[in-house]
């Protein structure tokens, strides 16, 4: 990771096990994650593998969500399952929010 980063915010990742993994890098004086954002971070472990470790952004703090310790240089492939799903299951938790919000609100009405 290059200096004066804390880590990379993933934009996007594919369901596919070779399709894309998109991240944007965070600066070290970036403010804590947003809600359901991931956070990833990864630092050489020896020659051939990488200590990786994912955030994930709650409403008011940021949480560990994982670790691959010493994974392999091809840790993409072993992140990527993880990070869909908790980036599908954050979606889907703002959509039902959003709808029993609206359903409150008509209630009230």
């Amino acid at each position: 990771m290059p200096s004066g980063v804390r880590g990379a915010l993933v934009q996007r990742v594919s369901a596919l096990p070779d399709g894309p993994f998109d991240v944007a890098w965070l600066a070290v004086g970036t403010p804590r994650l947003p809600l359901g954002r991931i956070r990833l971070r990864w630092e050489p472990a020896s020659p051939a593998s990488w200590d990786v470790t994912a955030h994930l952004g709650l409403t008011t703090t940021e949480v560990h969500l994982a670790s691959w310790p010493a994974a392999s240089d091809d840790w993409p492939r072993l992140v990527r399952p993880t990070v869909h799903e908790v980036l599908s299951l954050s979606a889907a938790l703002s959509v039902a929010t959003a709808a029993l919000d609206l359903s409150n609100r008509l209630a009230q009405v």
